[in-house]
């Protein structure tokens, strides 16, 4: 799979990476993870080339860690197969539920080591802080981070769901590789103003949830039909007339995908792969099978006319309701 630059200093990844996430935290309930599967996905995404893993301390919390590096212990040589990135910024009450941001140096320090110990491994490719902490300047934030570039714990510095003050100042303490954040045919807040500061200050981006959550797929149910614990179950997009307008919103990508021959997961991340080599989804699946068509995409190629046609029947004034609740949307540094 090609490979493709992140920042100014060297970090190069496959230009379809695998998000984790959902292997162990998020969606669906704890009896639906199948490890055994997970693990499989995990080495088939090796396979083929797709070695840009994303993981982070908050899912589980701490298990999705512990599961990636059960993979890679039975996967010849699977470190060094990988680029791996994981993330820090929350702190959890005694049941493992987020309970706040915590970006102070000290804390920082804390959660990496625990990270590098969970993830068997002495270095970590790319370091996220995952929420902007308002309560500490990102100057200390990423001093500390840098701390541990220096020290060959970490490779490589990243923001995620940042504001363009933050990113700024950020990059201006130590330079950042990539910023993380949501962005797909679905959700293009991006556009306007980040992607443009990205790119001035030589920026990649990680795109997660590609697949707009499973609407650019078609495999989704209302809001109400999945259980308690599940991340769809509160998200605005699903409920009520949100839902039926998105879905039709979803139809004319459905329509596309068609005549090309391809799926429309494949057309949403090959949509994405044109948009610039500086932007890198990661979807994310438990499943081989979803895995082999996301990797698909690489291979899809869309016209001008077809970006443009692609770019109107979604454009943001076509999907009904915020990308998160309220309690979420208030993490976001924007």
């Amino acid at each position: 799979m090609e490979q493709r630059r992140l920042g100014t200093r060297g970090l190069e990844v496959s230009a379809i990476g695998l998000g984790l996430m959902g292997m162990s935290h998020a969606y669906g309930t704890p009896d639906e993870r199948d490890e055994r599967e997970s693990i499989r996905t995990i080495h088939r995404s090796v396979e083929l080339g797709c070695t840009f893993l994303d993981t982070a301390e908050a899912y589980g919390p701490f298990r999705n860690e512990e599961l990636l590096a059960r993979a890679l212990e039975t996967l010849p040589g699977g470190r060094d197969r990988v680029v791996m990135a994981t993330k820090f910024g929350f702190r959890f009450d005694a049941n493992g539920a987020i309970a706040g941001v915590d970006s102070r140096p000290a804390h920082i320090r804390e959660a990496v080591e625990g990270s590098l110990r969970r993830l068997r491994t002495d270095r970590i490719d790319l370091l996220y802080q995952h929420r902007v902490d308002p309560a500490v300047p990102i100057e200390e934030v990423v001093g500390a981070m840098a701390a541990l570039v220096r020290e060959g714990k970490v490779r490589f510095l990243g923001l995620s769901e940042a504001g363009e003050r933050t990113i700024r100042r950020a990059h201006a303490t130590h330079p950042i590789a990539a910023l993380q954040s949501e962005y797909s045919l679905w959700e293009r807040n991006l556009e306007p103003e980040i992607i443009p500061l990205l790119r001035e200050l030589g920026i990649g981006l990680i795109a997660f949830a590609p697949l707009g959550r499973g609407f650019l797929t078609g495999q989704v149910k209302r809001a109400e039909e999945y259980p308690e614990g599940d991340f769809r179950r509160g998200d605005p997009r699903y409920q009520g007339a949100n839902f039926d307008a998105n879905m039709r919103a979803a139809g004319a990508v459905r329509e596309l995908a068609g005549r090309k021959g391809a799926t429309v997961a494949q057309i949403a991340l090959a949509w994405l792969l044109h948009k610039g080599p500086d932007i890198v989804p990661i979807p994310g699946t438990k499943h081989v099978k979803r895995l082999e068509e996301n990797v698909g995409a690489a291979s899809v190629r869309l016209t001008d006319a077809e970006m443009r046609a692609l770019d109107e029947v979604l454009a943001p004034e076509k999907i009904a309701g915020p990308r998160y609740a309220p309690q979420q949307m208030a993490m976001v540094d924007r």
